[in-house]
Formats: C-alpha cells, sequence, structure tokens
C-alpha cells in the first residue's frame, strides 16, 4: 500500500512500468490467440484496418491502410481512438503494449484515452498499473476529472484499500473538484456494506450539506444499514418517512424492505410486500429471488424457497449459480435428494443448459462422488455446456469446495482464477480460510488471516503457491 500511495503522489514517472518493449511504427505484436477487428467507427476516418499475420507462433497485427494514406504515419487522434477501443474490448495487455509504442514515438495520451486506460485497469484489479498511469496523467499536465477520481475510489474500495482511498479524496479537494452525487453513493455503499452506521450517517449529512437530498438508492441502504445492525423497526420508519414525502418506491427500496422483513424471520410479511411490489408493476429481479429463498432456507422452509426457485423461472429469470448451493445444501442436509434430482430436470426442461451444468457440478460437489473432485475436469465440463468462467462464478466453485472442506482444491480454483488474470479479493480469502476451517486446518486458516490484514493484494499468487505446495502452518506464518 506504501508503494500505491508513492505512485500516486511521487514525484517521478512510473512509465517504464509498462515499457515492455519498442515497436516500428507501422507494426505491433500482441500475445493473443484470437483476431480482435476494431470497430468500423472508430478508424473509419482514416480508413484504417488490422490484418492478422501468422508467419510466426506469436500473431502479429499491423495497421494498414487504403491507397489514400500509404506512407502516412498513424496520427495521435488515431493513437488516442485505438487505446479507447481496446480498453472498451477488455484487451488491456494490448493497450498497455500501444501506449508503450506511443511515447517512443514522442506521444502522450489525452486525458479521455489517460481515464480509459485508468478505468479499464482498476476495473479488473489492476490496481498498480492504474495508479501508475494515473501518475503519468498527472505529470502529462492532464486534468483529471470527477468522474475518473470515483471509478478509481470504488475500485479501492472494493479492494479495501481504505488509506489510499483516504488519499484520493484528499487529491479530490487538493485538485479543486467538488464531491458529487456519485462521490457520495459511492462512499454510502461501501460503509452500508462493511456495516459502519456512524460512518454512514456522517457522509449523508456531508451529503445534505452539499445539496443532494437522498434519491431512492440512498435510502434502501439506510434501510440496510439499519437492518444489518438490529434495527429493522426504523428501518420500517424510514420506509413510512419515504411514504411521507411521497416518494415512489421503485425495486431497490423494495428490495431491501423484502429482506429486512425476511432476516429476521417475517417471512408472511416478505411475501406480502413481494406481492405489493408486483402490484405496483414492478418485476422483481434476481436479487429479489435470491434474498427470498435464501432466508427461506435459513428459516428451515425449503419447500417455500424451492416454490420461489421455480415461480423465479416462470417469469423468465435466469438462476443464478450463487443460490444453487443455498438449496443444494439446505436439501442435502434434510436427505431430500430426489428434490434436488427434480430441481435439475426443472432447469434443464426449461432450457437452462448452461445452469444446469453448474448445478450438476456442484451437486456432484456437495454429494462428495468424486466425479468433479479434479478441479480441471470441473472447469473443462462446464466451458464444454458453453459456461463462461467469470470471477463470480469462481467465487461460486470455490464457496463449493470449501463448503465440503476441500482445502487444496479451493487453492486450486483460486490459482486458476488468476491464471484467468482475474485478480483474488478479499471475499476468495475469506473462502479460503473457511475451506481450512471446516477441514479442522486451524492454523493455516489464521496465517490466511494475518495475511488478510498485512497485504490484501500483494503477493497472493507467492502465498497460494505456498499453499498448494502444502507448506507446514509455522512456514506459512513465517513467510507471510
Amino acid at each position: 500500500m506504501e508503494v500505491q500511495h508513492s505512485m500516486l503522489f511521487g514525484s517521478n514517472s512510473l512509465a517504464n512500468l509498462h515499457k515492455i518493449s519498442f515497436f516500428f511504427p507501422f507494426s505491433f505484436d500482441f500475445n493473443d490467440k484470437f483476431v480482435k477487428p476494431f470497430g468500423s467507427n472508430s478508424l473509419g476516418a482514416c480508413r484504417s484496418k488490422l490484418v492478422k499475420k501468422s508467419d510466426s507462433k506469436v500473431v502479429c497485427y499491423s495497421l494498414t491502410s487504403h491507397a489514400t494514406n500509404n506512407g502516412k504515419e498513424i496520427s495521435f487522434d488515431l493513437y488516442n481512438e485505438m487505446l479507447c477501443e481496446l480498453c472498451e474490448e477488455g484487451e488491456l495487455d494490448d493497450a498497455m503494449a500501444l501506449l508503450s509504442q506511443m511515447e517512443a514515438l514522442g506521444f502522450r495520451p489525452n486525458s479521455i484515452s489517460y481515464s480509459c486506460l485508468i478505468t479499464s485497469l482498476g476495473n479488473v484489479g489492476r490496481t498498480l498499473e492504474s495508479d501508475a498511469i494515473f501518475q503519468e496523467m498527472l505529470i502529462s499536465g492532464c486534468r483529471p476529472k470527477i468522474k475518473l477520481f470515483n471509478a478509481m475510489l470504488k475500485n479501492c474500495l472494493k479492494k479495501g484499500l481504505l488509506e489510499f482511498s483516504d488519499k484520493l479524496l484528499v487529491a479530490i479537494g487538493d485538485l479543486g473538484l467538488e464531491r458529487n452525487r456519485k462521490t457520495f453513493e459511492i462512499l454510502i455503499d461501501y460503509y452500508v456494506s462493511a456495516g459502519r452506521l456512524n460512518d454512514t450517517w456522517l457522509v449523508l449529512a456531508e451529503m445534505k450539506r452539499k445539496g443532494y437530498d437522498p434519491n431512492s438508492y440512498v435510502y434502501s441502504k439506510i434501510i440496510e444499514i439499519y437492518r444489518d445492525n438490529g434495527m429493522w423497526k426504523k428501518a420500517m420508519g424510514v420506509v413510512a418517512e419515504i411514504r411521507a414525502m411521497g416518494m415512489v418506491l421503485d425495486r431497490r427500496i423494495y428490495n431491501s424492505i423484502i429482506d429486512t422483513f425476511a432476516k429476521y424471520g417475517e417471512l408472511g410479511v416478505a411475501m406480502e410486500v413481494l406481492e405489493k411490489m408486483q402490484e405496483d408493476h414492478i418485476k422483481p429481479d434476481v436479487k429479489t429471488w435470491n434474498s427470498l429463498i435464501r432466508w427461506h432456507c435459513k428459516c428451515g422452509d425449503t419447500g417455500g424457497a424451492v416454490t420461489l426457485f421455480d415461480k423465479m423461472q416462470e417469469q423468465g429469470i435466469y438462476p443464478d449459480p450463487k443460490i444453487f448451493m443455498t438449496i443444494i445444501s439446505r436439501l442435502g442436509e434434510q436427505g431430500k435428494w430426489d428434490v434436488i434430482r427434480k430441481i435439475f430436470e426443472n432447469i434443464k426442461g426449461k432450457g437452462h443448459q448452461r445452469s444446469g451444468a453448474i448445478y450438476a457440478v456442484l451437486v456432484d460437489i456437495y454429494g462428495q462422488y468424486g466425479k468433479f473432485q479434479n478441479v480441471e475436469d470441473c472447469m473443462l465440463a462446464l466451458k464444454l455446456e458453453g459456461v463462461q468462467l467469470s470471477p463470480s462464478m469462481f467465487c461460486v466453485l470455490a464457496n463449493a469446495y470449501a463448503q465440503q472442506g476441500y482445502c487444496e482444491q479451493t487453492v486450486k480454483v483460486l490459482q486458476l482464477m488468476e491464471a484467468e488474470g482475474m485478480e483474488i479479493n478479499l471475499i476468495m480469502l475469506n473462502v479460503l480460510i473457511n475451506a481450512f476451517a471446516t477441514a479442522g486446518r486451524h492454523m493455516e486458516a489464521l496465517s490466511i488471516y494475518h495475511h488478510m490484514k498485512e497485504s490484501v493484494s500483494s503477493s497472493v499468487a507467492m502465498f497460494l503457491n505456498m499453499l498448494h505446495k502444502k507448506c507446514s502452518p509455522d512456514n506459512c506464518a513465517f513467510l507471510i
């Protein structure tokens, strides 16, 4: 974290972090297996295109022009358009390579390109590189806008980088920028998710002083913070206040109300709110159904949970894999394997092939049948069914293995996640702690906890490799 702070506010440029190699003006190499043609809108003005060359193992792309542009160098504007388009496509390694080429030719991106690159890097958890590019942006004289600060703040809070987030807030003031509604909403969202009631009220008070009245999003968060702190009657008082103001209840507020009642065992009232929501012509989303299914399971009403699961599919809502494990584990505890099989058949019958594949994998892991005890086999089976391995999907699989105490498999899932270019976050490390604790390996669980305290993101790959090689708990503690 110290390094990240110095990168943002230090005096030296860190451009050399991403200057891997230099390129000729008309050719640059991308290590990629796929052709990613640029959209015609951005390159249409110059009538240029990227062409694949397959003479070597490394796929080479060269920028070729039609007769009207032959012999002309790529313009500054075209470089910036290409950089933004690569960021939009998610080809960040290629974007960094293109940035190196630009700088080798004496170009610097404009503020829009800088913002696209910084935001895209932060969105995939590459905070270190994002900070380095932000430092370059400041040195180049470009003035960042509040929208960029908001994006960086959101990504830092998502990773738990609190001190760095504070530095960003200070920088906003130092540059003469004003926090806008989005800034306050990002802060409120974080404090609510962290259960910090006092901090939430401080931000809300500042928000009002700046002239931003709470909207439905903010009110839904206030209801959530009261709910999570055991003050559900106050949460209902907020709902009465909203109605008195004449504010129309939207999906966010309804979801917060439903979750509040359901969490405290008032399932009947929660279902009444669901009916009222539908009477107001507001369609429940996956968050609504997940909340009701989860709390019905936790209250032991698996029958109601299965009924809600069927209703969700009848309304055309794509089943969320996150809720599968809740249903499977509760039904499994009650020995209702026939119901588990029936749910699988219903999912497949409704045409949800990918969800069915995920469901089958989770049932196998929970039931310890052994077919998918090998993580690579599990991943291959999902890919063959067309399932996209997103961070959320990796989290579901890691959690499934963790609940059974499969420590090595949980570590392997996280290693494969990193290999796919996805960063391990606090939630995933919590899953890892759960795996070791379930298996009775408490010293390893404690060592992960100490790792989380000392460093959220650094040396995670080293740490996972260490666990995978079955280092002793003493060695874990020593290395961390």
